[in-house]
């Protein structure tokens, strides 16, 4: 793992007026310099919007901000790619996301909704899904060119496959994630193993993998059962979340199930169920990951998940870029 004293040189490295820029559109940006975040050979993205909180909810501003950061490849989470496409807007439980408004104290729980809320809600779910059953995936294709032309790939789609889904809300959901091109979906890791075969079996129908991803109720066997169940079950899991659960390394996990991996979200966290850390501060082996991956010539991403808070002074994208650095930093050492 990097020293602190080393992350604090890599951080200096990148303030927060270079990474901001100027503003530019959609359009503008597959004008200017493509982004690489392909480090010897490692795909490092992000999950957007939740890294940016409330900096950056819509599409437009995601790609603004990714390219100037400098990463190539993300993984997005339904609500701006389906905005773009002209969905109704949804009633969002208060507190969702870092930054959110109205949301719990560290450690609490979530506000509890009010009849009106729940009400208005349940209205607003019931016109998504009609417009999810109807929606023509042209739009969505446009997203996908637009942000590859800009230099940027969609690697994972994120939107969260229930048992409550009709059949045809499944196929709407792999059929979004086709449009933008990603090669998996992502979701949270089912308590139920009668849904996890269900989604294996329509992931196999489509051929393409769903990555369920943990928290800290990750371990070296909370994804077999789901793994059996199909081939196209596959493993999204967090490094950050798995040390702060377990107390130990992610490492033995990913050679033990490397092939069936999807892809992996990096965080730093403490052990004994700490708190998120800025990178090297925690106890997560984030750069002993990343250099397994470069070694063993895995070729699914990392993705960066913002969750420690932002210092004062600085901004969410300045710290997203002194995650990219650091990754860089692992990734090049003995280069």
């Amino acid at each position: 793992m990097l020293t602190r004293r080393q992350f604090g040189k890599l951080a200096l490295a990148a303030p927060a007026a270079t990474l901001l820029g100027e503003a530019t559109s959609l359009r503008g940006l597959a004008q200017t310099a493509r982004p690489n975040s392909k480090i010897g050979g490692v795909q490092i993205g992000l999950i957007a919007p939740y890294s940016f909180g409330r900096d950056a909810t819509d599409a437009d501003t995601i790609l603004k901000y990714v390219t100037q950061v400098g990463i190539s490849g993300i993984e997005l989470q339904e609500g701006p790619a389906e905005a773009f496409a002209g969905a109704p807007a949804v009633v969002r439980p208060p507190g969702r996301g870092p930054g959110a408004p109205g949301g719990p104290a560290p450690g609490g729980a979530r506000p509890e909704l009010t009849p009106e809320q729940q009400a208005a809600r349940r209205e607003a779910q019931a016109a998504l899904k009609a417009w999810r059953l109807s929606a023509s995936m042209d739009k969505f294709k446009a997203l996908r060119k637009t942000y590859n032309d800009a230099g940027v790939s969609i690697y994972a789609f994120k939107l969260a496959l229930t048992d409550g889904m009709s059949d045809e809300e499944y196929d709407y959901t792999f059929n979004v994630a086709e449009a933008l091109g990603a090669s998996h979906l992502t979701m949270e890791l089912p308590t139920d193993g009668a849904l996890t075969k269900r989604i294996g079996a329509f992931a196999a129908r489509r051929q393409m993998l769903v990555g369920y991803h943990t928290h800290t109720q990750g371990s070296l066997t909370v994804f077999d059962e789901a793994l059996a169940q199909s081939k196209y079950n596959a493993i999204n899991v967090d490094i950050g979340h798995y040390v702060a659960g377990t107390g130990e390394s992610p490492i033995p996990l990913i050679l033990k199930h490397h092939s069936r991996f999807a892809s992996i979200h990096l965080k730093d966290r403490k052990k004994g169920d700490g708190p998120n850390m800025p990178w090297g501060q925690g106890d997560t082996p984030i750069a002993d990951v990343l250099r397994l991956m470069q070694k063993q010539k895995y070729t699914w991403p990392a993705t960066i998940e913002l969750e420690y808070p932002v210092p004062e002074g600085s901004t969410r994208v300045a710290e997203i870029g002194k995650c990219l650095e650091y990754c860089k930093a692992a990734l090049t050492a003995n280069s």
